[in-house]
């Protein structure tokens, strides 16, 4: 099997190649910044909001499936229209899509979500993980789409944040409340995924609801760091437009797939 994994630079699209590779699977990575350091990935360049570019990769590689993570925070071009060119490329080519979505597109509120719910996003990075979920869906009705949250493991941007907030370098919200995953699990949900007809959106996240600033407690206890120093606020107080609740409900996913989605006090304690 052949698989592409269109931002393969990227942290969980890293991860994504490593485990396919170490399963023997033919891996093609995509790279637009920075490079894929991953050893037996073939890498290609690529601007994902330029649809004859992905529309000409795809026919090269001919891939048996795509996994779709590229997302720029801020870009409406790369994280929506972006995924829009790459799931018209799979589905030109007949080739299985995973694509990678968030909790971003939830509005937040006091119940998890579930699998199926509509988008109801309430800042553009939500409404542009929306977007994309609505073209991939009318494109390739087939492609599984990974509802996720926060992404952790080494060299996470999560954890450097926690640690920047234990410096005070940083701040912590104490309202925003996320369920995370370690990128490892994550990245061996999305490949059982590839071998998987299942279609639709599905929750994949860890099973412990934690705020960020719960978040920068757990990384001081487990990596000895002296917690008095964290620096934490709001949302509202910091005048910041994002969704506060956006717990998701993984049941399905747990039933689903022989991967364990571990919780981040799992985590962290190990």
């Amino acid at each position: 099997m052949t698989v592409l994994v269109v931002g393969a630079s990227g942290f969980l699209g890293a991860e994504v190649c490593r485990q396919a590779v170490a399963v023997g699977r033919r891996v093609v990575g995509t790279y637009h910044g920075g490079a894929v350091a991953v050893p037996g990935v073939v890498t290609r360049r690529l601007d994902v909001t330029d649809r004859a570019a992905v529309r000409a990769l795809v026919a090269e590689v001919r891939p048996d499936a795509v996994v779709g993570t590229p997302y720029r925070y801020g870009d409406w071009a790369v994280t929506a229209d972006g995924a829009a060119h790459v799931a018209y490329a799979a589905a030109e080519a007949g080739a299985r899509l995973v694509h990678i979505s968030s909790d971003a597109l939830h509005g937040g509120r006091p119940e998890p979500y579930r699998d199926d719910e509509p988008p109801t996003p309430v800042f553009p990075y939500g409404a542009a993980k929306a977007a994309a979920e609505t073209a991939v869906r009318a494109i390739d009705p087939g492609a599984a789409l990974v509802r996720t949250s926060l992404i952790l493991g080494e060299r996470s941007k999560q954890i450097q944040l926690c640690r920047d907030a234990l410096a005070g370098r940083a701040t912590l919200f104490t309202d925003e409340l996320r369920c995370p995953v370690d990128v490892t699990d994550l990245a061996a949900a999305v490949l059982e995924l590839v071998d998987h007809p299942y279609a639709g959106p599905l929750n994949v996240a860890g099973t412990d609801a934690v705020s960020r600033a719960d978040l920068g407690l757990l990384v001081a206890r487990a990596e000895g760091l002296d917690p008095a120093g964290l620096k934490t606020s709001t949302g509202a107080a910091a005048g910041v437009l994002r969704p506060t609740d956006v717990r998701l409900d993984s049941t399905r996913a747990a039933g689903l797939l022989r991967t364990r989605l571990r919780g981040v006090r799992e985590l962290l304690a190990a």
